[in-house]
Order: C-alpha cells, then structure tokens, then sequence
C-alpha cells in the first residue's frame, strides 16, 4: 500500500506514454513487497535539468533515463560508473549517501542479454543511429566480440562524436543516412541493430523505416535484424525482416533485462525475478 513513506522510481523522457516500464516494475515491486512504486514522467527537453535537480529533494529513489536525455544526464552526477564514463550515456540514476546522483547504464547488459545465444565473434555488425542507445549498442557489440561494426546516422555532429568517443576502444566507421554505401553496408551484415525511434508509431512499412525503404531493398536473409524499439513488438522494420526470412529480435528482451539491472542498482544488489516482469508484460506486447 502507497503511503507517505512510500519511495518512488520514475523514467524521464520525452515521449514516455508508451513506456512499459512501470507495468513491469510495479509488478515486481509488489512481488518483492518492496515499498516503491514506479512512474513515467514525461519532461520537456527545456525543464530537464531542473526537474532532475528537484527529485533529489523528495523521496526517490533512483530514476531511468530514456531519450533524448541519456547523454544530458552525464551531467547531472556526483559519481559516474566505469561502463557509463566508457560510453558517455547514462540512463540509470540513484541518490548516493550525499544525496546527489550516482549514475550508470543497464542498456549495455540489457541489449546484449538477447543476443548471447548466438555466435557473434568475427561477425559485421551495424548500428542505426548515434544516440545513446546507440552507444550501449557499440559497447555491447565491443563485448561480444564483433571484428567490425558501421554506424549510420543522419545527424552528422553525433556521428562524428560517437566515432571520436569510440576511437580507443574499437575501430568503428560512421556513415552518414544519404551515403550511397548504406544499402550495402546493410546487406553484408550479420546483425543490423535500429537504435532511432523510428518505428515507434507504426504506419506503411515504407514509410516507416529506417532511412527509408531502399537502405533495406538487398537486406540478406543471414542477417539478424534487431529493433529496441519494443512497443509495437514488430515495427515495420522487423515486420520487413521476417518477409525477407531474417531471424528477428524486438526490444522487449532488452526491456527487461536492464530493467531488471536497474532496480537491483537501487536496491543494492537484489535479485529480480525475470520471469515476473516478462509475465506482467504479456497482454501489452
């Protein structure tokens, strides 16, 4: 039961209304009879410096950060963990003993959870976009051992930023949306990973990919094709994918998996059942 003692989570976004994250917290929370509860705050890109200012004053407890603030938040800390200095995107905070922002990424843990079934090492990886999802998704890629992997963006400032940052860890190359490489860079890849938000509101298929319908048009039926988006559960890109005969993978995976990282971040190194945030899921996925 929620009471004035009650400590409160958030995920702090723009847009957050499609969020599943607190049907799936909630549910676990109750589970674990922890006295939490969880909330989605959308927060205008102006407000967002101010807002995160102000929850250290009342009672939360820690807070998710989703787009397009996950390399605003790098900011915001006191304290930064090793993997979220590596990548410069944060997207989980917790108040530390002074009060002030702890902050650390789930993303890479949870990107990579769905892709340890599969034989990686050596293979040609491409990442769509240069956020900071994108930069989980490098990191991640890094991790598991991948000989070489492209990034395509639109927005040229973040790509060569992300190039720049990624330099020492790993050879990557970036490539703007408009090169006409795209289309084959895509159909040589073993797994294409879409970072962009695109899909998120599903319309026509070719309206609603990637860069648009002809980056896809050679896309090989050996390439793993994987969405973070998660809500709807197969976007257009992945609708696209399986028609071509791609092994797929949505983002719901990915959800859960750095969800679950993250509150047991903020409880200290609990364990989280999977298997109850994935069950709380079903009917909305």
């Amino acid at each position: 039961m929620i009471s004035s003692k009650t400590s409160f989570l958030g995920l702090i976004g723009n847009p957050v209304e499609h969020s599943l994250s607190p049907i799936m917290q909630n549910a676990v929370i109750n589970h674990l009879k922890l006295d939490f509860v969880y909330l989605a705050l959308p927060c205008e890109i102006k407000n967002f410096v101010s807002v995160i200012n102000t929850l250290k004053k009342v009672n939360c407890k820690g807070l998710n950060i989703t787009i397009p603030f996950k390399e605003k938040a790098f900011e915001l800390c006191a304290e930064i963990s090793p993997v979220a200095k590596k990548i410069k995107a944060i997207n989980t905070l917790k108040l530390n003993n002074q009060g002030e922002w702890t902050g650390t990424n789930t993303d890479i843990e949870g990107f990579m959870y769905p892709l340890k079934e599969f034989k990686l090492q050596a293979k040609k990886g491409t990442v769509l976009g240069s956020g900071g999802a994108a930069r989980s998704a490098i990191q991640g890629l890094i991790d598991l051992g991948l000989s070489e992997i492209n990034i395509i963006s639109r927005n040229e400032n973040s790509l060569t930023k992300i190039i720049e940052d990624f330099k020492n860890q790993f050879k990557v190359k970036g490539f703007l949306a408009n090169n006409p490489s795209v289309t084959e860079i895509i159909a040589e890849s073993d797994l294409v990973i879409n970072s962009t938000p695109v899909g998120m509101n599903k319309e026509k298929k070719g309206s609603n990919l990637p860069f648009g319908e002809k980056c896809w048009s050679l896309l090989d039926k050996k390439t793993i094709v994987y969405d973070l988006i998660y809500n709807p559960k197969e976007t257009p890109l992945l609708e696209l994918s399986s028609e071509k005969g791609c092994k797929t993978i949505d983002g719901s995976e990915m959800l859960i998996a750095q969800g679950a990282k993250s509150l047991s971040f903020w409880t200290d190194g609990l364990e989280i059942p999977m298997d109850i945030m994935r069950d709380s899921l079903k009917k909305y996925l």
